[in-house]
Formats: C-alpha cells, structure tokens, sequence
C-alpha cells in the first residue's frame, strides 16, 4: 500500500505541472477524436504526458507497437491467473500496467509513422484477449458464488458487446465512440479495485473481493448499458 500511495501521490503532484508546461502543447502522437471519457480530456491528456517517458524509451530502443500489443495480453493473461489465485492486489496492478500497454502500442506507432490496418486490427483483436483472460480469471476467483460468476459473466459479456457494436457499426460506415463504459473506464475500475480491495476488506471488515466484485457490478450494468446505447445510436444513423 506504500508503494501505491507513493505513486498516486507523485502522480498528483504531476498534474498541476501538467497544468502549467504542457496542457498548451500539441500532442503529435494522439488521434484526433477517441471519443468520450469519464474523467474529462485533462485527465486522458495528462496521462499520455505522464507515461511520455516510457514512450520516448521506447522509440529509442527501437521498440515495435507489436511489442506493447503481446505486452498487453501477457498482463491480461496474468492478470487472470492472480485473481484466479487469490492475489487480487496483483491482479489489479496488473491490469493497470496492461491498459498502458495498450495506450503506448498506438502512439508508438503514430510516432513512427508505422499506423496501418493491419496495426489497428492487431490492436484491438488482442486487446479482446487479454480481456477475456482477465475475466476467466475473475470468474474462477468468484466460482463459490452463482451471483458472483453472473456478474462476472455479465461484465465480460457487457464489455465484448460494446467492441462488437461499435466494430460492426464502423463495417457498416458509422463511427461510434459514444458511451461511459469504454475499455479505459473498464480497466481503471477493475484494476484500482484490485489494488483498493484488501485495504478495503481490513478497514470495513469485509470479505476480500467484495469491493472488487462490486465494482464489477457497475462495469457489467455500464457495459450492457453502453452496448444498447450504441445498438440503436447506430441504428438509427442507417438506412
């Protein structure tokens, strides 16, 4: 817990810095329209401006988008095999260090001038596997509850149909980035309720996993809710 109030704390130091240097600077690297998110564009803005770091390495060392696509299922994949074990806390770092894969895998790519179909394709066909390894791995952490693998499920579920809605929506010539469930919300809230959950359980005297299977309830109502949104925003944009 030390190491996670050291990070959260430089973090926020970071962001009136953020503020004041670079909020003005414009972000070569960044698409021009990712649609929604709920903590507002500082927060996303400030986040590519905090892992610029990590980035710059990695151009210089000559690293290839695929790396952070294969960097990104690996952690989704262990990030299930430790909720199946029981670590959630790991779990939930886990996931945390996927979502930045995923985030740097794109820009890296922008930076290089290297985007291509093939890119973008890889690009969210792997993000679809690591989500579905981290949520076997929830299911089996939640195997003695009915209640608790429905919610599960239902979350997975939730979280491909949204893919789907709006990948079949963009085949058809409609782009849909519409929705408060995206997979950046998905992975905060599961990984910083990994993380939050033991300090969570002793504090309250809960039973380890409750915080996180609750935060699982509000991805798995947001997920099938996004998906039905977009079901008939793009309905009704076609002939």
């Amino acid at each position: 817990m030390a190491v996670l109030l050291a990070i959260v704390g430089m973090a926020l130091l970071t962001m009136p810095v953020y503020a004041v240097v670079a909020k003005s600077r414009r972000d070569v690297n960044e698409v021009g329209d990712r649609g929604g998110f709920v903590l507002g564009s500082f927060v996303r803005n400030w986040f590519y401006w905090f892992v610029w770091p990590v980035e710059r390495s990695a151009l210089a060392l000559g690293l290839s988008p695929t790396v952070f696509n294969v960097l990104g299922v690996v952690f989704g994949a262990w990030a299930g095999w430790c909720f199946a074990s029981g670590s959630v806390y790991a779990g939930g770092w886990l996931v945390l260090l996927g979502g930045t894969a995923d985030v740097l895998d794109g820009r890296i790519a922008r930076a290089r001038g290297i985007a291509s179909p093939r890119g973008a394709f890889l690009d969210s066909t792997l993000d679809r596997f690591a989500e579905v390894a981290m949520f076997v791995g929830l299911a089996v952490m939640c195997r003695d509850s009915a209640v608790a693998v429905g919610v599960v499920a239902t979350a997975l579920g939730g979280s491909l149909l949204v893919s789907y809605a709006r990948a079949r929506g963009e085949s058809l010539g409609v782009v849909a980035k519409v929705g408060v469930m995206q997979r950046a919300e998905r992975l905060l809230l599961i990984g910083f309720g990994g993380i939050f959950d033991p300090a969570a359980a002793a504090w309250r005297g809960w039973a380890e996993g409750t915080l996180l299977l609750g935060l699982l309830g509000l991805v798995a109502v947001g997920t099938v809710g996004t998906a039905l949104y977009r079901t008939v925003w793009i309905a009704q944009r076609l002939d």
